[in-house]
């Protein structure tokens, strides 16, 4: 058997009707995640209903269809490989409930794929100041997805068709704010393609013959290329803590018949291998791990970065949720939290922020309501340094050092210690208004954990 290609997780964000679905489901199928036979049956489909563009949405709505019924484990169904990687999509949720899914979902991402579309008046839209575009990108550098590319979508629709004063116009408008979040716009490939015609995905296009390639600087070097099937190829793979304890948030729990109860979601850091003891927390439950399976194939072994099922004994569904966090029982198991420290930014709040503020808190993949206990110093935003102690208010644009409490039972972990469990949003008045990292957390048990816990190999 070949040897194991490198596993990526991407994360597709862009506002609503930039043309992410049609993006996705065209790749997906371009690149072998989907039979012919399968495309062939949704053709039939979205024809009969009169949308014959939807053809590769429809793909990914189909199956989401299949998946909300309960018939995979598997959180995305999305998997393709490129050359050198095996890449799983995980979801891009369209209008409802979606920046807290886009959340969860980006929480579990190596890569954003932010998609923009071209077409006049919708990339104003998407990144006016209430549009989804900017929010997506800056969640996501937030959320620790420090790669990011940009396809430039809909090239088809723009005036006139492939236009390259339109491209050049996107991209500027683009860079200026994913330079405002932190992003490095060097490092920053964009790609312009047409989901629904396939310019540019797979294979270089004819019709944009001005497109001189994209191009990327990284430390680790610098590469160029044509397509997004390149761009792919380009990103640099993550390094995963493999020798830090467990931990692994639930995305979902399901209950599937003839198997028994089974939680899904991302390892972040250490290994699962049947037989283990988890501990899970806040639901302060333990359970063994009887199997694993990932894309519906058993495994023996799961690292950080894989996206598993697996079953468990003897626990109900109703006791465990999307949000515990399942970890080693026998070595660092994860606690709820009374109270933790974070270091936040404000990023957009109408008013001023007191002690006694309470926004939802968006951590790895649990939304809990947490309360700023205590307003402990102001920082300046570049530095870091200290301004002043115990401030009285905070407005947009502040960096703080917070105490917060959370409201209900959570389980996060410092930032220094296991760093996907230690990054959140705050949410409020459904926007995003402040995102930060936890500096140090006081387990329930009473104990104090240092913020730099030696940890085992």
């Amino acid at each position: 058997m070949a040897k194991e290609k490198t596993h990526i997780n991407v994360v597709i964000i862009g506002h609503v009707d930039s043309g992410k679905s049609t993006t996705t489901g065209h790749l997906v199928y371009k690149c072998g995640g989907i039979d012919q036979r399968r495309i062939e049956k949704f053709e039939k489909a979205s024809a009969q209903m009169g949308k014959g563009s939807f053809k590769y949405a429809w793909v990914l709505d189909k199956l989401k269809a299949e998946r909300e019924r309960g018939i995979t484990i598997d959180i995305s169904l999305l998997k393709f490989n490129t050359q050198k990687y095996s890449i799983t999509i995980i979801d891009a949720p369209g209008h409802r409930d979606f920046i807290k899914n886009m959340i969860t979902g980006t929480s579990q991402a190596d890569v954003a794929l932010l998609v923009v579309s071209a077409a006049k008046g919708e990339f104003e839209a998407g990144v006016s100041r209430s549009g989804q575009t900017r929010e997506h990108a800056l969640l996501a550098y937030t959320l620790g997805v420090k790669q990011m590319i940009v396809c430039v979508n809909k090239m088809d629709l723009t005036e006139p068709p492939y236009s390259q004063k339109r491209f050049d116009e996107v991209v500027r408008g683009v860079s200026i704010f994913l330079k405002k979040i932190g992003y490095e716009t060097n490092a920053v490939p964009f790609v312009p393609i047409s989901g629904w015609t396939g310019e540019n995905m797979i294979t270089a296009t004819q019709k944009m013959s001005w497109f001189q390639g994209w191009r990327v600087k990284r430390k680790e070097g610098s590469t160029r290329g044509r397509t997004l099937l390149e761009v792919l190829d380009s990103i640099h793979p993550p390094v995963r803590t493999i020798n830090k304890p467990l931990r692994l948030p639930l995305q979902d729990v399901y209950k599937i018949g003839g198997i028994g109860t089974v939680p899904v979601g991302k390892i972040e850091t250490g290994v699962l291998k049947p037989g283990m003891t988890l501990s899970f927390s806040p639901a302060k439950l333990t359970a063994e791990v009887k199997s694993i399976e990932m894309h519906h194939q058993g495994l023996q072994t799961a690292l950080p970065g894989h996206n598993v099922g697996f079953n468990i004994k003897n626990v109900s569904v109703k006791n465990l949720r999307r949000g515990d966090v399942a970890g080693n029982a026998q070595q660092d198991p994860p606690s709820d939290v009374h109270s933790f420290v974070a270091q936040l930014i404000i990023l957009n709040h109408p008013g001023k922020i007191k002690t006694g503020y309470s926004p939802v808190l968006d951590c790895h993949t649990t939304h809990v309501t947490c309360r700023f206990a205590e307003l402990k110093e102001k920082l300046d935003r570049r530095t870091g340094k200290k301004l002043e102690d115990l401030p009285q208010i905070l407005v947009s644009g502040d960096a703080a050092t917070v105490k917060m409490i959370p409201n209900k039972p959570l389980c996060v972990e410092s930032f220094f210690t296991y760093p996907p469990l230690g990054r959140f949003a705050a949410r409020d008045l459904k926007q995003t208004v402040a995102v930060g990292v936890i500096k140090s957390v006081e387990k329930d048990h009473g104990a104090k954990l240092q913020q730099k816990t030696p940890v085992s190999k």
